[in-house]
């Protein structure tokens, strides 16, 4: 069973998150079975400073290699936050194809980190994926022109507009 904490770096209602008892929730997911436990910035607030003071927490109370992050990019953070948890040993990243998703139950979040912004900037550091960018924005295109709206992907955008020009 994989266990999801939403609101670790700021919650609609209650505002800020301890640290705390973001790592006791975590912990006792652990203890529960959990094999994976992804921490979700849902509503986007978060900044590489915070989003590194929750994981040092966390970490010190569950392995990083049981740990996800899943950010959404609603002060455009999403990707700093992102690699601030690979810096602190975290490999598992939960996004979504052009940024779909959301959050509905809190107001003002945006969407999920865009699958396409993350691939870019992890083939920029030299990380292997096996997932083919090109293929990737593709799909993220088809799938937004069925629904009637452009891609949140800056990278899906940036392919777009070079493939137009050429």
């Amino acid at each position: 069973m994989r266990g999801y904490i939403s609101c670790v770096l700021g919650c609609p209602y209650e505002g800020a998150v301890p640290v705390d008892r973001v790592a006791d929730v975590a912990a006792r997911l652990l203890r529960m079975g959990c094999y994976e436990i992804s921490l979700g910035d849902t509503i986007g607030v978060g900044t590489p400073v915070k989003t590194q003071a929750m994981l040092t927490n966390v970490v010190a109370r569950v392995p990083p290699e049981k740990l996800a992050v899943h950010f959404h990019d609603t002060y455009g953070q999403a990707l700093a936050n992102i690699l601030a948890a690979l810096e602190m040993g975290i490999a598992i990243i939960d996004s979504s194809v052009a940024g779909l998703g959301g959050c509905p139950y809190a107001p003002g979040a945006s969407g999920n980190v865009a699958s396409e912004d993350v691939l870019y900037m992890l083939d920029g550091m030299g990380v292997e994926t096996g997932v083919d960018l090109k293929s990737l924005a593709e799909t993220g295109r088809f799938i937004t022109h069925a629904l009637h709206r452009e891609p949140a992907s800056k990278a899906n955008l940036a392919l777009l507009r070079r493939v137009a020009t050429n």
